[in-house]
């Protein structure tokens, strides 16, 4: 498979192009700086430089390709909304190249899953603290909820450095309180990567946690 990844020289884009080389698809990586991803060598692996914002640059890049991974980040800012314009870009672009496969990382709290966090998430960070980010990722969601586009948005809890482990729940009910909240950022690229050719959570939004 031919799987661009937006957002690949963050926590979870680096992980996402390891293991998708890994699995032996074809990858191209954007970026706004290339020499972030000097790191990996593969002859599967190609990077191009661009502005998520940029309607031109995002078009040139998802030409060609057979599945598009949004994991955008907003770095250290609190009131970015780098997430939804870029994706309302990306949408547009897979429309206008005939692309149809999206698979896009939100977050554990988004929609109906609110009802998965305690009240330290609920209140304290996405109702306070990362307002901002979080109403981002809702507006993000709302994009690709409506995109007609082949989509899964895939919800995971809190990241941690943990490994891959490949054991974790996801898919769980939007009332269950047992989850963890928590997940390594190399489970969740494993995830993503096991929805590239599966139509389990076609136009589902799954949940991800320990």
């Amino acid at each position: 498979m031919k799987v661009i990844v937006f957002g690949s020289t963050g926590t979870i884009g680096k992980h996402l192009i390891e293991q998708s080389l890994e699995k032996g698809h074809e990858v191209l990586a954007f970026c706004r700086d290339a020499s972030k991803l000097d790191t990996f060598k593969h002859p599967n692996l190609s990077t191009t430089e661009g502005d998520v914002c940029n309607p031109i640059d995002v078009q040139n890049a998802v030409k060609g390709q057979d599945v598009v991974i949004i994991a955008l980040g907003s770095g250290k800012s609190r009131k970015s909304t780098v997430r939804s314009e870029g994706t309302k870009n990306i949408i547009a672009a897979m429309k206008d190249c005939g692309v149809t496969r999206l698979i896009c990382q939100s977050t554990l709290g988004a929609g109906e899953s609110n009802n998965n966090l305690n009240f330290f998430w609920k209140h304290i960070m996405f109702g306070w603290y990362l307002k901002q980010v979080f109403l981002d990722h809702e507006l993000q969601e709302e994009y690709v909820r409506h995109s007609n586009l082949d989509w899964t948005i895939v919800r995971p809890g809190a990241f941690t450095d943990g490994k891959k482990t490949e054991d974790y729940l996801h898919g769980f009910s939007p009332n269950d309180r047992s989850v963890k909240l928590k997940i390594s950022r190399a489970d969740v690229a494993d995830f993503i990567l096991k929805q590239v050719g599966n139509k389990n959570y076609m136009h589902q939004t799954p949940g991800l946690s320990y």
